[in-house]
């Protein structure tokens, strides 16, 4: 039973960084704090107003990391993509030669490894070779799909440091720009805003990049095991046909 939840376990220790972002930016503006207490540092590092619109877009696309690290956690996996009970009718079937009825049980069950033995199936009478050759392609189209789905935060983990870089030049433009307006002679409050600007995009850039980076990571090594043993499992099925 505990093996069953490490999957959901792992997913709240990649997504808590950014679940306790998403917290801390959701939290109201009416909330009345003394004057004379000092601001926590989580709470400096993580003030999005002062972080303007490139904050909340770094804030958004934290909320979809977050969607997209449970959701691919809990898809991609070996009882969602070759649940047991389906392999064991399959195997079945192939046992008893019912090769009709697998291929009807692969139209309506639709997966990995589904997909993949409809493939082969659907080459039944050919040569083993064509079979196989069936086999593969579908195999390798199954795991493109998959690193497709999980592509997508190799892609937030890329951009959110380029849009906290993008928050840092653009905090500093406003810095040097009040610096120019006022011929050189300006009190270091009113640079104060715009250097906040750059240092808090640069750190939610980061506080975004790296937790979505090692979540794509172990994703990707969880689709390069899972589409292993699933390609295994198949290939073992139609070894049969070799001999035929």
């Amino acid at each position: 039973m505990i093996l069953k939840h490490v999957p959901f376990v792992r997913v709240i220790a990649v997504s808590a960084p950014l679940l306790l972002a998403t917290s801390l930016f959701a939290q109201g503006e009416g909330e009345a704090a003394a004057e004379a207490e000092q601001p926590s540092f989580l709470a400096e590092v993580f003030d999005y107003d002062k972080a303007g619109p490139i904050g909340y877009l770094i804030m958004l696309m934290s909320v979809v990391a977050v969607a997209l690290i449970i959701e691919n956690f809990m898809t991609i996996k070996r009882e969602k993509l070759a649940p047991p009970d389906l392999l064991d009718e399959l195997e079945a079937l192939f046992d008893g030669e019912n090769f009709q009825d697998a291929v009807e049980l692969c139209e309506q069950e639709k997966n990995y490894l589904t997909n993949v033995i409809g493939a082969g199936l659907s080459k039944l009478g050919h040569s083993f070779e064509t079979m196989q050759t069936s086999i593969r392609e579908m195999q390798t189209e199954e795991s493109v799909k998959l690193f497709q789905k999980i592509g997508w935060l190799s892609l937030i983990s890329a951009i959110a440091p380029m849009m906290g870089l993008f928050g840092t030049v653009t905090g500093m433009f406003v810095t040097f720009g009040k610096i120019a307006s006022s011929g050189g002679n300006v009190s270091p409050a009113k640079l104060a805003g715009g250097i906040k600007m750059a240092l808090i995009t640069t750190m939610l850039g980061l506080s975004v990049a790296i937790p979505v980076g090692i979540a794509f990571f172990t994703l990707r090594n969880r689709v390069i095991r899972t589409s292993t043993e699933i390609n295994a499992i198949t290939e073992d099925l139609f070894e049969r046909f070799r001999t035929k």
